[in-house]
């Protein structure tokens, strides 16, 4: 069976740290920079640009607000950034000091929620800067990636083996995970609703159905560290894996496939659908990777471990 055609553009030196990526509502691809501290645009098949913010900024997820802007999370400046397709920024500084904002999307509210690593907290940003703040409740979760469904935010909390979900209200629910010391950290919500996750100290993605069963499908590779997930329109979760250098998929009826990327050690982080139909992969070693999905992509059996 054939693998899918994968593609690496270089955008940025090998120490700037491409992280994230989105596709933004101009239709270009749109990353984070973590080292360098910039933003970038990569128009397929164009050259990429960038936009430089303040070169410890630590810029980490970036997200499509609801303002027809970029929203996006500085790790290191303990900020939220804005920026417009025109590459015009703006920065909110949060009421928490050292939070360590990580996770942005937009919510169903037409707000930006974020989580904030360091003080155990889901934050909400609206479109005009005024940021409110709920608290876990525990202590020491280092609430991580964060993804919208219907009515809510599903968020994982990597230190303490859980998922959890936040709605308009505020209003937190904790789910534990049945693998110990999974360390959740990405996160995606399909079309039909189901929650996916990577584990990435179990090697494994999970997936909570609708119904709130969840079933985790080890990676032929369990010291691949898994870190970024997204959804394509068929409700398929694609992956990255960040040690083991390779993207993976897993479908609704559990077949899962891993490709290899090109260069070796490229540290895939983020990944997303691109305005192409492809999903495309942010490289920390200074590219972004482009993978055209194939239907007779190979599978491979799994054991799956379910819990209630």
């Amino acid at each position: 069976m054939t693998p899918p055609a994968i593609e690496e553009h270089a955008v940025s030196g090998r120490d700037s740290g491409p992280y994230a990526i989105t596709t933004g509502p101009d239709g270009a691809l749109w990353f984070t920079m973590v080292h360098s501290g910039r933003i970038g645009r990569l128009n397929p098949g164009q050259e990429p640009t960038s936009h430089q913010l303040a070169p410890d900024s630590g810029p980490t997820v970036i997200s499509n607000g609801p303002d027809g802007a970029l929203w996006f999370t500085e790790y290191r400046a303990h900020r939220i950034g804005r920026i417009t397709t025109a590459g015009r920024v703006t920065e909110f500084t949060l009421p928490t000091a050292e939070c360590g904002p990580f996770g942005i999307a937009e919510g169903p509210d037409g707000a930006l929620w974020f989580t904030e690593t360091a003080a155990d907290r889901i934050g909400r940003i609206t479109t005009d800067g005024t940021a409110t703040e709920y608290p876990l409740p525990r202590t020491g979760a280092f609430p991580s990636a964060i993804a919208a469904a219907g009515d809510a935010m599903w968020f994982t909390m990597n230190q303490a083996n859980a998922i959890g979900r936040i709605g308009m209200n505020g209003r937190i629910t904790v789910h534990e995970l049945p693998s110990e010391a999974a360390a959740p950290v990405g996160i995606a919500v399909s079309p039909d609703g189901s929650v996916w996750f990577t584990e990435i100290a179990a090697g494994q993605i999970g997936r909570m159905a609708p119904g709130g069963r969840i079933t985790e499908y080890p990676l032929p590779d369990r010291s691949a560290r898994p870190h970024a997930v997204t959804t394509d329109a068929d409700g398929t979760a694609w992956f990255t894996e960040w040690c083991g250098n390779r993207v993976g998929s897993v479908t609704l009826d559990g077949k899962l496939a891993v490709h290899d990327l090109p260069t070796p050690a490229s540290e895939p982080h983020g990944i997303t659908v691109g305005p192409d139909g492809a999903l495309w992969t942010a490289l920390e070693v200074g590219a972004l990777a482009r993978i055209e999905p194939d239907t007779t992509r190979t599978t491979m059996n799994t054991e799956q471990r379910n819990a209630s």
